[in-house]
């Protein structure tokens, strides 16, 4: 299944600028890919540090249909960087959309208020290079402007899942998107990010496919991404879509008397509130689809998954809070 076939053809182009700067000295074995959608200031002020990397890498903007200015802001201020201006708001379908245009082998994923910290696009190249079944590398997340590393960070050092003997850093089933650099062949052989699920929890089921097709998946704790919260984010749609896009996850590919223990530990673990309310609501607005697309994960994959439901339930890092 090509990452086209699941998203771009969902969304129309209107511009595609290449940026203006050179190969020479720049590290071409993958392309940063920043998604965006009206937070003009942030995105020029992440650029900027982006801009300064010694590995001066290919850098991909995807304006989710901005309406504040944002792709003339980035012609303007960043004009070495490539810039596609889509119709509309994506969500992670941009993702979808810049991996399908990129050439290089592999491709680091960033959002507009998330970096990449001098040298780590480096080395998880590296580390891809050296383990040809590894498909995704994720990072250490730094959440600024405290210096503190984000709760999520322990969940994936202290992974119940076994670990395979050879392989760098620890075992995951779940990356996170703004803090990874994925292998392109692979992304596109699993489809990209489903366009249903738009953004928040997004990458849950574009992890278990690509595990289910037999890649790796790891958490390398030398590796580092900034993180300083956009303050223009709707908490409660992201926390609507979270939810709701962890049950749909569960009930696409989960085993169902897994998926029903999850969905039940999942609804009782959220506040009872009118988010709450409409997440579920539009949860099963999606069951014919989910009928549809359903397809159970190989055991090995849902052993693993059924490993983790303590840990992500308990999590400090995945309460559906807004």
């Amino acid at each position: 299944m090509a990452a086209q076939r699941r998203g771009r053809q969902q969304v129309r182009v209107l511009a595609h600028v290449r940026g203006t700067r050179p190969a020479v000295g720049s590290d071409r074995r993958f392309t940063v890919i920043v998604i965006t959608c009206n937070r003009r200031e942030e995105l020029l002020t992440n650029l900027g540090r982006m801009a300064c990397l010694a590995e001066e890498p290919r850098l991909v903007v995807v304006d989710n249909g901005s309406t504040d200015g944002t792709a003339d802001a980035v012609r303007k201020h960043h004009p070495w960087a490539d810039l596609v201006v889509l119709d509309r708001n994506v969500g992670a379908v941009g993702r979808n959309v810049a991996v399908d245009m990129a050439e290089e082998d592999y491709v680091a994923f960033a959002d507009d208020d998330t970096w990449w910290a001098p040298g780590s696009l480096t080395a998880a190249a590296d580390a891809l290079d050296a383990h040809a079944d590894v498909a995704v590398v994720t990072a250490t997340i730094v959440v600024e402007p405290a210096g503190r590393e984000d709760p999520i960070v322990r969940d994936m050092r202290v992974s119940p899942l076994p670990n395979e003997c050879g392989l760098p850093g620890h075992p995951l089933l779940s990356v996170l998107a703004g803090a990874s650099m994925v292998r392109r062949s692979a992304y596109l052989q699993v489809g990209g990010f489903e366009p249903r699920l738009h953004i928040g929890g997004e990458e849950e089921l574009l992890s278990a496919d690509l595990a289910a097709a037999g890649w790796a998946l790891r958490h390398l704790p030398e590796l580092r991404v900034h993180h300083h919260a956009s303050r223009a984010r709707d908490p409660h749609r992201r926390r609507a879509n979270g939810l709701r896009n962890t049950l749909w996850f569960v009930w696409l590919r989960r085993p169902w008397p897994d998926a029903v223990r999850r969905s039940w530990r999942t609804i009782r673990s959220a506040p009872v509130d009118t988010v709450t309310v409409r997440a579920l609501g539009e949860a099963l607005a999606g069951a014919r689809w989910v009928r549809q697309a359903r397809r159970p994960l190989p055991t090995p994959v849902a052993d693993g998954l059924r490993l983790l439901d303590d840990q992500q339930i308990d999590s400090k890092a995945r309460r559906y809070v807004s």
